[in-house]
């Protein structure tokens, strides 16, 4: 854990965009650590500097005690040393990678007996990070008869109005709609009062259990928003039950049935957004043609996964994607969240089955399938989604695409993303 940032995820039901998007909590005293090139990119055997300090009040530590670990994310260092900082910095110097990827500088940092711990990552050529996961010759029959089932399947949609809610401006209602399986899909719905036709937006959301309360904000400014939950389960119940479930019966639910494709969890969670996306389409005040979906961590690999299964989608915006090259592990490199096949994962799944089971399911083979125009920002630090997995997904697309980096930033954004990536979604939305 990081003791020196602490890492979150707040997830906001008044933007567009929903990351994990807080910032780290300011602590006493800051390791700041940081590469020699101001955008933190190498080519591939370019030598880099990282540059380490410990500071308090501003002011660099004397005598700090340090250890520090360098290697490529999420694999077992190359390099590590314990010393004392006799004025407060210090410079490692390492030779740059031999293939395209990112080399993470960790270090920990002691004073008055508490533990202090940040960390720093290079890239090297990261726009020509390739992937590792096998694209099935059978993957677009695998889930075209998917969608063929789901089509099937009656909608059912059942509207029920949140007074509490409603606003001057925007009606709100909790929703459920038919899914495949004999299972739903919860969400909060908002719709402008004032009579018309509008773009929709849907909301997919970051891992976990939790309930949701939609997006009244942007719903005001004339656009239709839908924010779901993943789990079949209503989304507007009290927050110990949600907790009782991430603790029980949903805990470990990335993992569930993951040796066999047809039952794998996600696959109804899959279907179910584009569930979502139907019902969008049958709402009188929808404009039947724009469509934006967007989300941050499994939020974000959901945006992806929903603009590549989904011919519909015209916009997608992802903060984070989880679940992109999770077979990066088992090419001694990293892998996306929920890291199945990483030795030092304690639920370690490298059979055979998962392995091609994950494939039909991995983001990078939705990416290369996306038409979609689309908005993506994450940071070098992540330490739950690595950057080298985001990459191996970022570089398929073949559709219009832009990145926004902000490269010290680890599972979190800043403010300043949250507004541009809103701004882009509002512009090609109006």
């Amino acid at each position: 854990m990081n003791l020196c940032k602490f890492i979150f995820s707040a997830f906001l039901a008044t933007t567009l965009i929903n990351p994990a998007n807080a910032q780290p909590v300011e602590q006493f005293v800051k390791v700041v650590i940081a590469p020699d090139h101001s955008d933190w990119t190498y080519k591939t055997g370019e030598q880099v500097k990282f540059h380490i300090e410990v500071l308090k009040n501003g002011n660099p530590v004397k005598n700090a005690i340090v250890k520090y670990e360098v290697g490529p994310e999420k694999m077992d260092p190359v390099k590590k040393d314990s010393l004392q900082l006799k004025d407060g910095s210090l410079t490692v110097d390492m030779p740059g990678m031999k293939t395209p990827g990112f080399m993470r500088c960790t270090v920990s940092a002691w004073l008055d007996g508490k533990e202090y711990r940040y960390w720093a990552t290079a890239a090297f050529d990261p726009l020509k990070i390739e992937p590792t996961v096998n694209d099935p010759a059978d993957f677009n029959s695998f889930w075209d008869s998917a969608k063929q089932q789901l089509a099937k399947v009656p909608m059912d949609s059942r509207m029920v109005l949140i007074p509490e809610k409603c606003t001057d401006l925007v009606n709100v209602y909790h929703v459920s709609i038919q899914n495949i399986g004999n299972s739903r899909v919860f969400g909060i719905l908002c719709v402008p009062k004032k009579p018309g036709k509008y773009p929709a937006v849907l909301r997919v959301p970051g891992a976990g259990i939790r309930p949701y309360n939609g997006d009244i904000k942007n719903a005001s400014k004339g656009i239709i928003t839908l924010e779901i939950g993943i789990h079949g389960i209503p989304v507007n119940m009290p927050p110990d039950v949600y907790s009782n479930l991430a603790s029980g019966a949903l805990n470990g639910y990335q993992y569930f049935n993951l040796d066999n494709r047809d039952k794998y969890y996600y696959k109804r969670v899959y279907l179910g957004c584009v569930r979502a996306n139907d019902f969008l389409e049958s709402l009188p005040e929808y404009d039947g043609k724009t469509l934006a979906v967007t989300g941050g961590s499994q939020g974000g690999a959901l945006s992806i996964i929903t603009a590549g299964l989904d011919p519909r989608v015209q916009y997608l915006a992802a903060f984070y994607p989880a679940m992109s090259d999770m077979t990066g592990y088992l090419k001694n490199r990293a892998g996306g969240w929920p890291h199945i096949f990483d030795k030092n994962n304690s639920i370690y799944n490298n059979k055979k089955d998962k392995i091609e089971t994950i494939a039909y399911y991995d983001v990078v083979n939705f990416a290369k399938r996306v038409k979609a125009k689309g908005f993506y920002s994450w940071g070098f630090n992540d330490n739950v989604c690595p950057p080298t997995s985001m990459y191996a997904s970022y570089n398929v697309i073949k559709a219009p695409k832009q990145l926004l980096l902000a490269v010290e930033t680890a599972h979190w954004t800043y403010p300043e993303q949250i507004e541009e990536a809103e701004q882009w979604l509002l512009d090609n939305l109006k």
